[in-house]
């Protein structure tokens, strides 16, 4: 076996996850991708804003990182 620099890739296979959430949550939702757009000139489906939104949660979220190194 290779001694290569760039370890394996990790798994990328999309899973779908279905939540249901409260109206003021979908407004707010649908509040967000309208300024995303207005921001950003590009129109973006709450769907396809979701993902982006809870990895930048998760991210910024310093006790769940340091939870998640040990």
């Amino acid at each position: 076996m290779a001694d290569l620099k760039l370890s394996k890739l990790p798994d990328r296979t999309p899973v779908k996850l279905t939540i249901s959430i409260l109206p003021d949550l979908k407004r707010a939702l649908d509040d967000y991708a309208a300024l995303y757009e207005t921001a950003y000139g590009q129109a973006e489906s709450v769907a396809d804003l979701i993902p982006f939104m809870l990895a930048s949660f998760l991210a910024s979220d310093r006790a769940f990182a340091q939870m998640r190194k040990r």
